[in-house]
């Protein structure tokens, strides 16, 4: 009785042993080769992302800015430079030109473009000889030739300012898709308005015909860097 007592207890310790050094070895191994397969795919999805990412802050925007080029903007117009000069269109052929439209009085937006095409200008060094900065006012009531004299000094010296009649001066809007308006009027003097108006800088060809447009808030890093693409 006491002989067959003893062998069960050994026998029953034997079969555990055997299945968890079988349930040791399976999982490990699967363990180690979904680790090693996960570590792949995280590394090609991430590099997939970033590449995606760069791609399209260096890329994108060209990509559009080639879409959008068959765009109708621009044309023939009529106007007054800052030293009372009257000019077309035609004065500009033959340099790039970077149209900005706002007016002297602007509290912030237009002194903000202005700077940033200037420091783009800055950015482009000798190759800035190949582009002409226009500024061209939506407030001729105000912007006199003289006032716009003034005015565009503080910026980048080859600006131009542009004024002239206020028909001139809608006509010129409406061939570049720009509007304004007076805001609403408090009950100060007549002459004391705010203007409400498209910001947007356009790069125009030598040819006078539109390359691109930069919105406000555009640095002046990228400006000069899609600019130089047409030097």
């Amino acid at each position: 009785m006491s002989k067959k007592i003893q062998k069960k207890p050994e026998s029953i310790k034997q079969k555990p042993e055997k299945v968890k050094n079988k349930a040791k070895v399976k999982p490990t191994t699967i363990s180690k080769s979904l680790i090693i397969w996960l570590s792949v795919v995280f590394f090609i999805s991430g590099t997939i992302l970033v590449f995606g990412f760069n791609y399209y802050l260096n890329v994108g925007s060209d990509i559009k800015e080639k879409a959008s080029t068959s765009l109708n903007i621009g044309g023939p117009y009529s106007a007054v430079d800052h030293n009372g000069q009257n000019i077309t269109e035609k004065n500009f052929l033959g340099k790039l030109q970077l149209i900005f439209f706002g007016y002297t009085y602007c509290p912030d937006i237009c002194p903000t473009a202005l700077t940033e095409i200037s420091a783009a200008l800055d950015l482009l060094g000798g190759q800035a000889d190949q582009i002409t900065p226009i500024f061209i006012t939506i407030d001729p009531e105000r912007d006199t030739p003289e006032y716009l004299k003034e005015y565009v000094a503080y910026f980048h010296p080859k600006t131009i300012g542009l004024s002239g009649s206020l028909e001139q001066i809608k006509a010129i809007a409406r061939a570049y898709r720009i509007y304004f308006a007076k805001a609403k009027e408090d009950d100060g003097a007549s002459d004391e308005y705010l203007l409400d108006h498209s910001s947007i800088t356009y790069l125009m060809g030598k040819d006078g015909k539109y390359l691109a447009h930069f919105s406000i808030g555009t640095s002046a890093e990228e400006i000069a860097r899609r600019i130089r693409k047409y030097l």
